[in-house]
């Protein structure tokens, strides 16, 4: 069986809910004719019998009463009849002049005698339609059972004033019914092609195009924050797709450019055309360029992951510096690079140590390659408020401001026409960022054009924490 569409269930619901109403309506009106209007009447129907009975009580069958008797059916919409016959009582007159077809029963007959008020409902046996009756017993001054006094009145002339009530009210109902379903009927088209628009952009996203996107408008209902966050789902798709796209390209490029020099070195050096201790020690730098993109892709694709396994341990943050330092300042020194170290020597951190080494390693890297020679580069490390705080300053020609934000991306270059001299894949940030990342710490880069750049990491500091009281 084919499901029902949402724009059907919508519908389904619209008209469930207009039943719903209807029916409660139908019975609010039963219930104000049925238990408010006719027990009114009722009640005003026995209030006046009660007094005539008062007044019969008091003054008898004598000129006073009869005049009562006679206004009362003047002023009133009611017939009032009094009977002080027991045979018409017994036989069902005056309400009927056919015997064998009585208005009131026997046994509302005995309750009469026995001095109950009675109440009944029913169709008129001569004249064939409701009436409303109350029959009310009348006793003498010496508390005897005289008579009856009968008041009537037909349920059209109880029902007539109702009718201009249920008739507004039904209009009323009516037209809250034909609001309700033009609301809810255009408001299910909208959520209908709200999301059938979504439909068709997500049909074209999963072929490849995530340029489309929902319109929004300033309203602030529902399906306008549905369609932001889905503008925003696609935004970030397209930016990932294009991350993808570029990383493929860049993954592309770096293997392709190692692995083409050494075929052609190789190919060179086989036909005699190229040195051969030249052209083996390219292909052996070559190789080793490529070694360190496959190492430094493979780092990356395990730190971004969430099962990377850390070694963690307290680690003297200074002295793991120092370390670092001295093994690259080979490097620094064919570039009459000096190191200005200024270290909190008791620093202590919680850490990795190979993997806090690998980045100070890239950090040094970068400031070496980008400082000119005969410059210095500053590496100070101070520990504020319970956070180890190390920076790395160097004296090179600095990063532009847009350029910022990204260089911690994958292949990210500030110089996108660089050449191979230039070195580096462009994943020596994005393993740094990943790396203080998993130890909950923090990477910047600050820079202006022309006077450098600082990157800045934050760690917390082991020996803070420990001394700090548990909560």
């Amino acid at each position: 069986m084919k499901p029902l569409s949402i724009k059907k269930k919508v519908l389904f619901l619209i008209l469930a809910v207009i039943g719903i109403v209807a029916a409660s309506a139908l019975a609010l009106t039963f219930y104000l004719y049925q238990h408010l209007y006719i027990d009114k009447q009722i009640d005003s129907l026995s209030l006046q019998g009660k007094k005539l009975a008062e007044i019969y009580h008091t003054h008898g069958k004598d000129k006073y009463f009869t005049d009562r008797m006679k206004w009362a059916n003047d002023s009133s919409q009611a017939n009032i009849i009094f009977t002080d016959d027991p045979m018409e009582l017994s036989s069902g007159l005056p309400f009927d002049t056919d015997t064998n077809n009585n208005l009131i029963t026997f046994k509302e007959r005995q309750k009469l005698l026995q001095g109950e008020t009675v109440v009944l409902i029913r169709e008129h046996p001569k004249f064939h339609q409701d009436i409303l009756g109350i029959a009310i017993p009348v006793f003498s001054s010496n508390d005897d059972l005289s008579g009856t006094i009968f008041l009537s009145m037909p349920l059209s002339d109880v029902y007539e004033p109702f009718v201009q009530i249920r008739l507004t009210l039904g209009i009323s109902i009516l037209m809250i019914l034909l609001l309700i379903f033009v609301i809810g009927y255009k408001s299910s088209n909208k959520v209908v092609q709200t999301i059938n628009k979504m439909k068709e952009i997500a049909m074209e996203m999963e072929s490849g195009d995530f340029s489309k996107r929902m319109a929004v408008t300033k309203k602030g209902d529902e399906l306008n924050q549905l369609s932001r966050s889905f503008n925003k789902l696609s935004s970030t798709l397209e930016k990932v797709e294009q991350h993808r796209k570029e990383f493929l390209a860049n993954v592309s490029h770096e293997l392709r450019t190692p692995l083409s020099y050494m075929k052609g070195y190789a190919e060179g050096i086989e036909e005699g055309i190229i040195d051969q201790k030249k052209g083996m020690q390219i292909i052996q730098d070559e190789a080793t360029r490529l070694s360190r993109l496959v190492h430094d892709l493979l780092d990356l694709a395990q730190l971004e992951g969430d099962s990377y396994p850390l070694t963690m341990e307290p680690i003297v943050f200074a002295q793991l510096i120092h370390d670092v330092l001295d093994q690259m300042a080979f490097i620094a020194d064919k570039k009459s690079i000096t190191f200005k170290r200024t270290l909190e020597e008791d620093c202590i951190v919680y850490g990795d140590s190979d993997r806090l080494q690998q980045v100070i390693r890239n950090l040094l890297d970068n400031a070496i390659h980008y400082t000119p020679s005969g410059k210095s580069i500053s590496i100070d490390l101070q520990v504020h408020q319970g956070v180890a705080e190390l920076k790395v300053t160097d004296e090179g020609s600095g990063i532009p401001k847009e350029d910022l934000p990204h260089v911690s991306e994958r292949f990210y270059r500030v110089n996108k026409a660089r050449t191979r001299k230039d070195g580096g894949s462009g994943l020596g940030l994005a393993i740094v960022y990943q790396i203080i990342k998993k130890h909950h710490g923090t990477f910047d880069i600050q820079s202006e054009p022309g006077f450098g750049t600082t990157a800045i990491i934050q760690l917390p500091n082991a020996s803070f924490n420990e001394s700090s009281p548990t909560l």
